[in-house]
């Protein structure tokens, strides 16, 4: 059996959430916005979601950008990734 075709995103695509999954340190979401906005400095502040794991460990920061492209994309989590504290980028 065939897998599916990932849906297709027409670029630009406004609204395109980014989450980070990360260990929680101090500054953690100003570090995550900081990479973000080096690729998508138009990055809706405003909508920003954080939520903490249940222990406490973790924190995941959903921002939502519009995405330019399939390397702005790409950019965004190699960079993300890069960061030592960040484990997912979904």
């Amino acid at each position: 059996m065939s897998q599916p075709d990932a849906p297709k995103i027409e670029f630009p695509c406004a609204n395109y959430p980014v989450k980070v999954v990360g260990v929680a340190f101090d500054g953690y979401e100003e570090a995550i916005v900081e990479v973000v906005r080096v690729h998508a400095p138009d990055c809706d502040m405003a909508r920003i979601r954080v939520q903490e794991s249940s222990n406490g460990r973790f924190r995941s920061i959903t921002l939502y950008i519009t995405a330019t492209g399939v390397e702005q994309l790409t950019s965004i989590h190699r960079d993300l990734t890069a960061h030592p504290q960040v484990r997912m980028v979904i």
